[in-house]
Formats: structure tokens, C-alpha cells, sequence
């Protein structure tokens, strides 16, 4: 694979690391655009994409898609519109040649590379194949705690499912993309000694827990 071709691959795995929560706090992981807006860089910017997000998923949840599509659609064509009418009539009045308002953005090429496509493809397999080991792993219970911690997560998600329906949850899971990150880096001294004392406590209960059972055991004696 040539440089260009993993530049590509590089840009947009990072895109696909905005879907992983543990990522959020740490900006390096990120791609520098999807920092830039959960972290708040440039608050204007910012506000704009957290506000129209989160009105469309406010509509999506009360609305069907296709009527949330087919009036957005409608608002966007209006708008476009009479502001073709407006610019027409003024430059009528004024005179002027200053041709479609919209010309700019005819004139941009809006083709989807094909190697960007197999790099987003790549990625995309990767994840998929990645979960479905990790899932192998947990559901076989390769590591007895990992096992019960997972189902301790499904449980969890079962009470998750009888409060929230799913897109409640994508809603709820928004807002925490565009307000976790920014609390975190303004208090990540505080909020790190807590979780380092908590991380502590969770370690030393796995630990016991492991001792405890007939396989840790077992690997104890084989060490």
C-alpha cells in the first residue's frame, strides 16, 4: 500500500474512533475536525453541529424518518429557493453579473473516491472481525472474569432496555459525546485520582475473585 493510500487508512480510522467511548478523553485518538468539536475548540462551529444533531434525533424520535427527511428536505429546498429569488431580483436592481449564488458549490466535486471507499471498507471489516473474536472469547469463557463481567454488562443492559428505547439512547449518548470530554479536560486532575482509587479497588476485587476460583488456582500452581 502506498503513503497516500495509508494516510487515507490513518484519517479515517480515526473518524471510526469517535464510536468508542474510552476515546473521547483522549484527543490524540481522535481525528484533529472530531476534537476539535467535542472538545469545543471553536464554540460557534460547535454549537451549530451539537444543535442540528440533536434535532434531528429529537424529530427522528418523534417523527418517522422519512417524514424527518422529506421536511428537512422541504426546509432546505425553500430556503434555497427564495434565496436564488433574492439574489436574482438584487442583482437585477443593482445591475450586477454576479451569476448564480450558488455557484461554489456546484462546482465542487462531490465524487467518493474509490480508495476511500476500500479504506473505510478496511476499517470496517477490522472492527467487525475484532468484536466478533472478543465476542467468542467472552461467550466461551476464555477468561472466567472477563466472562462474568460481561454478563454483568448484559444485565445492565437489560434494565437500560426496559427504561430507554434505542434512540433515547443514541440521543442521551450524543449529548455525553459533547459534554463528558470538555468536563473531563477541565477537571482531569480531580476526576483522575478518583478513578485511579476506584481502578485500584476494581483491580483488587478481581484479584480475590480470581484467587478465589477453582481456575485461577490453577494457574497459580502452574506459575
Amino acid at each position: 500500500m502506498d503513503g497516500a493510500a495509508c494516510s487515507i487508512k490513518k484519517s479515517e480510522a480515526s473518524y471510526w474512533t469517535v464510536l468508542l467511548p474510552y476515546a473521547w478523553f483522549n484527543p490524540e485518538r481522535l481525528h484533529p475536525k472530531v476534537a476539535s468539536l467535542i472538545y469545543w475548540r471553536d464554540v460557534k462551529k460547535s454549537g451549530i453541529v451539537f444543535g442540528a444533531t440533536l434535532t434531528v434525533l429529537l424529530s427522528l424520535a418523534y417523527f418517522s424518518l422519512i417524514s424527518v427527511l422529506a421536511y428537512s428536505s422541504l426546509l432546505t429546498l425553500t430556503y434555497t429557493i427564495l434565496f436564488r429569488i433574492y439574489k436574482t431580483v438584487l442583482q437585477a436592481i443593482q445591475k450586477t453579473s454576479d451569476g448564480h449564488p450558488f455557484q461554489e458549490i456546484l462546482e465542487l466535486d462531490l465524487t467518493v473516491p474509490s480508495e476511500k471507499v476500500h479504506a473505510v471498507a478496511d476499517v470496517a471489516v477490522n472492527q467487525v472481525n475484532a468484536g466478533v473474536s472478543e465476542l467468542r472469547r467472552l461467550f466461551l469463557v476464555e477468561d472466567f472474569v472477563d466472562s462474568l463481567k460481561f454478563g454483568i454488562l448484559l444485565w445492565t443492559l437489560t434494565y437500560l432496555g426496559a427504561w430507554f428505547n434505542g434512540m433515547t439512547l443514541v440521543i442521551i449518548g450524543v449529548i455525553a459525546l459533547f459534554t463528558l470530554p470538555k468536563v473531563y479536560e477541565t477537571n482531569k486532575t480531580q476526576i483522575d485520582q478518583h478513578l485511579g482509587a476506584v481502578k485500584a479497588k476494581v483491580d483488587e476485587i478481581t484479584a480475590k475473585v480470581k484467587a478465589a476460583l477453582p481456575i485461577g488456582k490453577k494457574e497459580e500452581k502452574k506459575d
